[in-house]
């Protein structure tokens, strides 16, 4: 961190890298879970330096937050006292074992005041506004037992190897190096695993969802592939730089609709910087030459009949495994996303909902795309694996160029974008 998990600096360079780059060290809130570093070993191997540092007369700094990896992990560790010794600690705060504040499901005291700071967490994604919604926090990745260690000391440069920490008594002391269980002595166990077995004669049942609701709606399969080539699209948006699954489908406050779909693509691509303009959340619908936000302008698009493409940087989609990303665009008319490389879970999410993921042949076609050009694939009839489609590009000016894109499509995949869907596709096999 910041910003993003590949900015790595070891711990015993956080100090110089602090000082040099500007960042808060002061640490408010210390967070461990939920779904990513925080399974029993890893809630055991923190609890090791609470229990600790209590041992030794030391309280944290710091506020520590829980968010256990799963009802089972809550439950074993409740069982087997790990909760106990987290509460130890005065600030120590345990939410339930769900997404939390790895995704900004929380409410954050003074968040709203967008202030400089740092926190750091064991989730494996730390991009701009995630946690807590503020441009401004700083999100800084690393084990769950070095969160303990940092809440402990209030520091974001602590480097529990070298430095030392005053007691209650005033005296200097040195934290233990942790200790983990890999698995649970007596076992793991669960009360309730939240499975509902379905019915065995599921032909009668009706899902009803009020058609009133903001929240919840119930989904319109994807329209499958028409047999034609894509032609005259428009580009939605060039996207600039980092564009990960939350700049594409933001989550924070909009997590409310995520079982609706139409709601929820109000958030689509509002994060992403367009590389016309160097906004966030501002393109040019080419139909009128009106400014407008990116879903909107989608929406203008499809009401019109006309498709869209977007087009995309290095590692387009990286961060969250969140279906969202592709989804949404698939839902406002977006066809093909062409980026120069793809983040992997992404372009297969993309493939699953029966959209065209796409590389560049040639990374430097990514500067050829205007902001006023329209698009026509030329090839589809001819889509397999291990072969390129054509691109065909109309400048403004009437001029027109052919590039190459690339994919990574295998012949089942290539049947999900027939059908509409991956889902489309199991349906019609039933």
């Amino acid at each position: 961190g910041p910003f993003t998990p590949d900015l790595a600096t070891p711990v015993s360079e956080m100090k110089e890298a602090a000082k040099k780059n500007n960042w808060p060290t002061d640490i408010e809130w210390a967070l461990i879970g939920s779904c990513t570093n925080s399974s029993y070993e890893d809630l055991t191997r923190a609890a090791s330096i609470v229990e600790d540092a209590v041992n030794k007369g030391v309280q944290p700094k710091a506020i520590l937050g829980i968010n256990p990896g799963s009802e089972q992990v809550r439950y074993t560790a409740e069982r087997d006292g790990l909760m106990d010794i987290f509460k130890k600690f005065e600030t120590t705060k345990i939410f339930t074992n769900a997404c939390g504040p790895c995704i900004g499901q929380w409410d954050r005291p003074g968040a709203e005041k967008e202030e400089v700071n740092s926190i750091v967490h064991s989730f494996n994604r730390n991009f701009r506004k995630r946690a807590d919604g503020n441009p401004n926090t700083m999100a800084f990745v690393t084990s769950p037992e070095m969160v303990a260690a940092v809440a402990i000391s209030g520091k974001l440069d602590f480097n529990p190897i070298e430095d030392t920490l005053i007691n209650k008594n005033g005296e200097k002391i040195s934290l233990s190096e942790p200790i983990g269980h890999e698995l649970p002595k007596n076992g793991f166990d669960v009360e309730d695993n939240g499975y509902q077995a379905p019915a065995e004669d599921g032909t009668n049942i009706k899902v009803v969802v009020n058609p009133d609701s903001e929240r919840l709606e119930l989904l319109t399969p994807f329209n499958p592939w028409d047999g034609e080539n894509i032609l005259n699209a428009k580009l939605l948006i060039k996207a600039k730089g980092k564009c990960t699954t939350d700049h594409i489908s933001m989550a924070g406050p909009w997590l409310r609709y995520r079982g609706h779909l139409d709601n929820i693509s109000n958030n689509c691509l509002i994060g992403a910087i367009n590389a016309f303009g160097g906004e966030a959340n501002e393109v040019t619908n080419q139909l009128t030459g009106d400014k407008g936000e990116v879903p909107a302008t989608a929406r203008a698009y499809k009401a019109a009949g006309v498709p869209t493409i977007v087009v995309g940087d290095h590692n387009y989609g990286e961060g969250s495994s969140r279906e969202h990303a592709a989804m949404e665009p698939r839902h406002l008319g977006v066809k093909a996303v062409i980026v120069k490389s793809f983040a992997r879970i992404h372009e297969t999410n993309l493939k699953k909902q029966g959209m065209l993921g796409l590389t560049f042949d040639n990374e430097d076609d990514y500067d050829l795309i205007k902001e006023d050009d329209t698009f026509n694939f030329t090839d589809l009839s001819y889509f397999a694996p291990k072969k390129s489609l054509t691109l065909e590009i109309i400048h403004k000016d009437g001029n027109k160029e052919l590039i190459n894109l690339n994919h990574t499509y295998n012949a089942q995949q290539i049947e999900w974008f027939k059908y509409g869907s991956a889902l489309n596709l199991i349906k019609s096999n039933n």
